[in-house]
């Protein structure tokens, strides 16, 4: 197959379809019925709705959203493949810079969006449902093959973490005829994309799909497996030519207020991961139970691991939910004074917050209150003002004075995200050096050890799925071209 990109575009099957038609998106199945399962929330969309969708993309001459997406997606013509209801090119087009199209089709915010040129005046092209559509259609006809490689490298790589920037370092490193292993400490591979998405979000047969594709291209998967505890970090050292640490981000960012350490103060990813594992059939010890059910939750953070929270919160049943964030609320549309091309912080409102919940805005928690027994009861809670200090540049925030109270509260949820990787352990016994804010220290994806490289969250900080993926891809070009120089 040959993709001619300007002959795609010039050769647009509608080029009036923004003029025609709307932007529509599937439905998602009902709140009452939604919130009795763990299942994707949204309906199929049929072809003949996506083809519509996709036609809406305008022959705009420099189509923004490339540059709006991390993988930098040939956006428009994947488009027009579809448009002229060619799954398999479209399928092609879209792989040649994704690796995994269908969990960016599900959970990615879509920054190419904010990007399309079409968003200046009306609703954007809807990209992200197209992206998924795609995939989809290619494993439904069998677009989607293993493809080992013809030849091998002799060279062999390990790969420590599974999460995407992982699987996409190994997927392309695999390509390219190294032997990868990867390795990953929990009990199934996926990483964030397996312990930290909700499954009405992610199910994890989407990721099961892929990994057997994966496998039998040859790719070994080695879990429980915690490198530099049950699996030597020197053994790694002398059995590969190349690691390549992608870790993510694990260390928590605490609120360091009073009653912190209470029972019933929790990390989001912890009551996330221990619900997901949970879902897929783990037994889960009386003793470690972490249940909403019946109680008044506190969600604090208002990003979209918050916003799981409230989803699973409703799923379990939770007597109340609030989700607090200590900034203000965001516009619902873009303001006048931001530009269209820069992406504004907008209002998000999310499937999990109409399945039912509060939302407070400029709220700062001061003080987590127990029982006798050491059980959270209840949260000090006081409004505040934000300010900026002209001389500084700086913003920073006042107390609103007799806005200070207490809430009943059971259950609070940590979701205020990520400070740096961990650093007991595997990068301690490398002696990996560190930025300043704790991430691994890099250049151009390799650390201070020569056969080390690094990607992900664990490299750039706390992060998007999508970005996790572009990393890996530069990632194993970087180490491609380093194992060349070895031989």
């Amino acid at each position: 197959m040959t993709i001619t990109s300007r002959q795609t575009i010039i050769n647009m099957a509608d080029p009036h379809g923004f003029l025609k038609y709307k932007r529509e998106l599937p439905k998602p199945r009902k709140v009452d019925v939604r919130v009795k399962d763990y299942q994707e929330i949204y309906k199929s969309f049929p072809d003949k709705k996506v083809k519509t969708q996709a036609s809406r993309c305008m022959d705009c001459g420099v189509p923004f959203c490339h540059s709006g997406c991390p993988l930098g997606n040939v956006i428009p013509d994947f488009n027009d493949a579809v448009c002229q209801e060619n799954w398999e090119d479209a399928y092609h087009i879209l792989s040649a810079t994704n690796n995994f199209p269908e969990f960016t089709g599900r959970i990615c915010p879509a920054p190419c969006e904010t990007k399309c040129v079409l968003g200046i005046n009306q609703p954007p092209v809807a990209i992200e449902l197209i992206e998924k559509n795609i995939i989809e259609k290619a494993f439904e006809e069998g677009f989607i093959q293993p493809s080992p490689p013809l030849i091998r490298s002799g060279k062999k790589v390990a790969v420590v973490g599974s999460g995407p920037a992982g699987l996409a370092t190994a997927s392309q490193l695999n390509r390219e005829g190294h032997s990868v292993t990867v390795y990953e400490r929990n009990s199934r591979i996926g990483g964030l994309l397996r312990y930290g998405i909700p499954d009405f979000k992610l199910e994890k047969w989407v990721i099961d799909r892929r990994l057997q594709i994966m496998e039998a291209e040859g790719i070994r998967f080695e879990v429980n497996t915690n490198v530099g505890d049950n699996i030597p970090v020197k053994q790694l050292m002398d059995e590969f030519d190349s690691i390549v640490l992608c870790g993510g981000s694990t260390v928590p960012r605490k609120l360091n207020i009073k009653g912190e350490d209470l029972k019933g103060v929790h990390f989001a990813m912890d009551f996330l991961e221990q619900n997901n594992k949970r879902v897929a059939g783990d037994i889960i010890s009386k003793k470690e139970e972490l249940l909403a059910t019946g109680k008044n939750v506190l969600v604090i953070g208002g990003g979209d691991t918050g916003s799981d929270c409230i989803g699973t919160s409703n799923r379990h049943k939770a007597k109340s939910i609030l989700q607090l964030e200590i900034l203000v609320q965001p516009p619902i549309k873009r303001p006048t004074d931001i530009p269209w091309s820069a992406a504004p912080m907008l209002l998000k409102t999310t499937s999990s917050h109409q399945e039912g919940c509060e939302r407070e805005w400029g709220i700062l928690t001061k003080e987590f209150i127990g029982d006798k027994k050491g059980n959270l009861k209840a949260v000090k809670l006081v409004n505040i003002k934000w300010t900026l200090n002209k001389e500084t540049g700086r913003s920073g925030f006042e107390e609103i004075v007799e806005t200070e109270r207490e809430i009943p509260c059971e259950m609070a949820l940590l979701a205020v995200g990520y400070l740096y990787p961990q650093k007991e352990g595997l990068l301690e016994e490398l002696k990996i050096e560190l930025t300043e804010r704790g991430n691994v220290k890099d250049e151009n994806y390799q650390t201070n050890l020569d056969k080390v490289f690094t990607a992900g969250d664990m490299r750039r900080g706390q992060s998007l799925v999508v970005w996790a993926i572009e990393e890996g891809r530069k990632a194993a070009i970087s180490v491609s071209s380093f194992l060349a120089k070895e031989n």
